[in-house]
Formats: C-alpha cells, sequence, structure tokens
C-alpha cells in the first residue's frame, strides 16, 4: 500500500509539473536555449515557444482567436495595435523589480507613454546582409551601403536570383520608401505607389520573400544578398565562420536610413499563467540574463545592466549598437489606422500576386 501511495504521489507531482508551463509566443531566433534552459531550472516550469516572423502574421493569429499564450514580443507599432485591441494586460510594476535596470532611453516611448503595457527587450535594425566575397568579385562592394542593391534594376542585373526579402508587407514599403527618400510612416497613397513600383520593377530578380531560411541561405551561399534583421545577419556572419566557408557574410546601415524595431515583453490580458509571466521577465530583466540575446544572437539591448556583461567587439559593431551620428536615420514604424491598413493591404496584395 505504501509503494502505490508513494507511486500515486509521484504521478501527482508529475502532472503538477506538467501544469507549471509559460508559454511564449516569439520572435525565431530570439532566446537563447541557454537562457530559456536557466530561466526553467530557476522557476522550475516548463517554456513552451511558438514562434512568427513578422508583427503581422502575430496580430493576424491573435486577432483569429488563438487562445492559450501567455506572453508575445511585438515591436513597438504591434504594442500600439495590442493596446488599442485591447490584448494586453496592464503591467503590475511591483512583480518586476528588476525594471528599474532598464536604459531611460529606450522607456516612455510613442507606442506605449508611461510603458503601462511593455517591457524593452531588445532592439534590431533592418537592413542588408550580404556575400562580401561575391559582391567584390561582382563590383558591387560599393553598393552595399544603399537601398539601391535590392532595388535597381542596373545592380540587380548581377544579382538575379540571389536576393531574398522580406515577407513583410510594413518592412519591405518602408525599405522602398527610404530608397525614394520618403519616410518610412508616410501614408501618402502616392508615395505606397511608388514603392509599389520600385518593388515591381526588382521583383523579376528576386530569388523569394524569405523570413524564415534566410541566415541558412546566407551561410551556405545559395543566395548573395537578403533583407532581414541585424541579429539574423549577424547569427549569418558567426555561422559562415564557424563552418569555415571560402566566403564571408556582412551587413550594414544603408545610408538611405533603416527602420529600428524595439521589441517588447507584453502580457496577454487571457494569459493562463501571468505569475510565470512576470517571473520569466523578471527574470529576463537582470543584466547577465539579459546580455545572453546580444553575446549569443547579436540583438541590440535596452538594459543598461546588461552592459558589462556585452563582449566588447559587439559594442563596435553599428549595425548593432549605431552611432550618435547613424541615430538620427533610423525609424521607428508606427501603427496605421484601418483605413491606411486597408490601403496598405491593397498595395501588398498588387505586389504580392502580380
Amino acid at each position: 500500500m505504501k509503494k502505490v501511495l508513494v507511486t500515486l504521489a509521484l504521478a501527482v507531482s508529475a502532472q503538477a509539473y506538467a501544469a507549471e508551463e509559460l508559454h511564449l509566443y516569439n520572435w525565431n531566433n530570439y532566446l537563447s536555449e541557454s537562457t530559456a534552459k536557466s530561466f526553467e531550472a530557476y522557476c522550475k516550469c516548463k517554456l513552451v515557444q511558438d514562434f512568427y516572423g513578422d508583427n503581422e502574421e502575430m496580430l493576424a493569429k491573435l486577432a483569429a482567436g488563438a487562445k492559450g499564450y501567455d506572453i508575445v514580443v511585438p515591436t513597438g507599432f504591434a504594442v500600439e495595435a495590442l493596446i488599442k485591441q485591447g490584448k494586453a494586460q496592464p503591467l503590475d510594476k511591483k512583480q518586476l523589480p528588476n525594471f528599474k535596470n532598464l536604459n531611460a532611453g529606450y522607456l516612455n516611448s510613442f507606442f506605449d507613454k508611461g510603458n503601462q503595457y511593455s517591457v524593452p527587450y531588445a532592439f534590431t535594425t533592418t537592413l542588408l546582409g550580404y556575400n562580401e566575397t561575391k559582391l567584390k568579385e561582382l563590383g558591387l562592394q560599393d553598393k552595399a551601403n544603399s537601398w539601391a542593391l535590392i532595388f535597381d534594376p542596373a545592380v540587380l542585373a548581377k544579382l538575379k536570383g540571389k536576393i531574398t526579402v522580406l515577407d513583410s508587407q510594413r518592412e519591405l514599403v518602408s525599405a522602398a520608401l527610404m530608397y525614394l527618400g520618403k519616410p518610412a510612416n508616410s501614408t501618402n497613397p502616392a508615395d505606397w505607389k511608388a514603392a509599389r513600383d520600385v518593388i515591381l520593377k526588382a521583383k523579376p530578380y528576386w530569388a523569394a520573400f524569405n523570413n524564415q531560411s534566410y541566415i541558412k541561405e546566407l551561410t551556405v551561399g545559395n543566395i548573395y544578398v537578403a533583407l532581414g534583421y541585424s541579429n539574423d545577419m549577424y547569427q549569418a556572419q558567426q555561422d559562415a565562420k564557424k563552418a569555415g566557408r571560402k566566403f564571408g557574410v556582412n551587413f550594414g546601415l544603408q545610408k538611405e536610413g533603416n527602420t529600428l524595431s524595439l521589441d517588447n515583453f507584453v502580457i496577454l490580458k487571457d494569459a493562463p499563467r501571468k505569475d510565470l509571466a512576470y517571473k520569466f521577465i523578471n527574470f529576463m530583466l537582470d543584466g547577465k540574463n539579459a546580455s545572453g540575446l546580444t553575446n549569443e544572437m547579436g540583438s541590440g539591448n535596452p538594459n543598461a545592466a546588461a552592459g558589462k556583461f556585452v563582449k566588447p567587439e559587439l559594442t563596435k559593431v553599428h549595425a548593432i549598437f549605431p552611432t550618435a551620428s547613424e541615430l538620427p536615420r533610423l525609424q521607428q514604424l508606427k501603427d496605421l489606422n484601418a483605413k491606411d491598413r486597408r490601403e496598405l493591404n491593397k498595395v501588398w496584395s498588387e505586389i504580392k500576386l502580380k
């Protein structure tokens, strides 16, 4: 009987542990495995992640009624959208003592005054990554700092079939707008049409719209240029080095300007485990834990306490930590109203279907 009771107790304990799950809806390549395991050991729970490659994908899934997620990691304009839709849980900062570690420069942003709903996690720039060796061979190295590398047909003629761009209406259209000298957040229909025309002229030269595998494609040399995020390009660069490739992968900002994405933790209003959500966010706000994202994944870091743990060589990479002179050329995307969203969706449909 005693043996049966022990077995029963162990079974009940196992079931209780299994129920201790935090569900994180996150970007690809945005939390290191070692950090995830450290949190699981800390909270004695299981961290379950689901991934998205674009803010619109995440917003659409939640709008369609997806349940069960505790935390999402939206960029600024998507934080705005979640707040407007009533999906974001107001924060109880008493449960986040490590909130004090954040750099004040990344707080009180336009999308969430007073950080009532969001906690800055990381920032990236959207830019071009490229096979440096191939660009030199093709005589295009001087174009690497310009959006012309993916939009100018005269340049593209040398790269046909070797370019991927993000399958993201906001990021791709914004890149085309900046190439044209327009603000990334322009909602002028004439500007959108001009951006559409630039994209449609360039599209025949591209290999694919790709959010998921461009890191690998760059690393193995299948493509020479990719529009993507700075942390992904850093990963491709490091992977190519580790694999001993005969070419080098590099990345950098464009002279016409780039978008900067400040990504944030947001607890969902219908989160099943808000208690674990607060534990996770506070754990990630610890300086040493926060530094892992930069050291292992190459993301910019809004956590002031993480600075002393970040590899010194990374702080010198401008695409990860932009300089004071480069910051004015970086723009954060803002949320669109319903009318503008419909108009941009029409432009995007024209781009994808033609």
